[in-house]
């Protein structure tokens, strides 16, 4: 029997995988926001506006430093062999200068969106993006990285935190303009001066 490996990675977006990491984000604000806000803004913008959006930054970024990476894997039935055997987009993040009032541009680095597909999730490609987001931010020329994390999302932070993560004590709220919905948030960092792992 011939085997097939699984192709679990990360690396630098592809112009051509815009419209998946566009999807991947859609899908993921039923998860992350409450049902009328994730409905509103599924309605104001297009999968088709969300995938140009995209293939800018990845292929004409805001910032020098401006980075979408994205985690590849196959699914169970390819790792049984009984599957295409091709790699497919299941999560993305983006890594970029920290715009925070008290940052050093030089060194401070951040994290913005972090993103495995549900299905995708607890099979390591979490792990993978994350230690992959600080290898590029060192890449980069920045030794620390933030983080800014709603404080209702225990997972994501346990998962940091089991990473290296911490809180520094900065916090924030984030909303839409009319004020009808808030987010608190924390900012957690740590120092990717040198290599960290994520053991989730």
């Amino acid at each position: 029997m011939t085997e097939h490996p699984i192709a679990d990675s990360v690396r630098l977006a592809l112009a051509s995988e815009a419209a998946d990491i566009a999807a991947i984000q859609r899908r993921s604000w039923a998860d992350r926001l409450p049902a009328p806000i994730a409905d509103r803004m599924l309605t104001d913008t297009t999968l088709d506006e969300m995938t140009e959006i995209w293939s800018a930054a990845i292929t004409r970024p805001p910032e020098a430093r401006f980075r979408v990476l994205v985690a590849l894997g196959t699914s169970q039935a390819d790792a049984e062999g009984t599957g295409s055997g091709a790699a497919r987009v299941v999560g993305f993040a983006t890594t970029v200068p920290s715009d925070d009032a008290d940052a050093d541009p030089g060194t401070d680095g951040a994290v913005g969106e972090f993103v495995v597909d549900r299905p995708a999730q607890r099979q390591g490609h979490g792990s993978r993006l994350l230690n992959a987001t600080a290898d590029t931010l060192r890449a980069d020329g920045f030794t620390r990285a933030r983080w800014w994390l709603d404080t209702t999302d225990d997972v994501t932070r346990t998962f940091l935190t089991a990473a290296g993560w911490q809180p520094d004590g900065a916090h924030r709220e984030i909303g839409t303009e009319d004020g009808s919905y808030r987010i608190k948030q924390v900012r957690l960092h740590t120092d990717i001066s040198e290599p960290i792992s994520a053991s989730a």
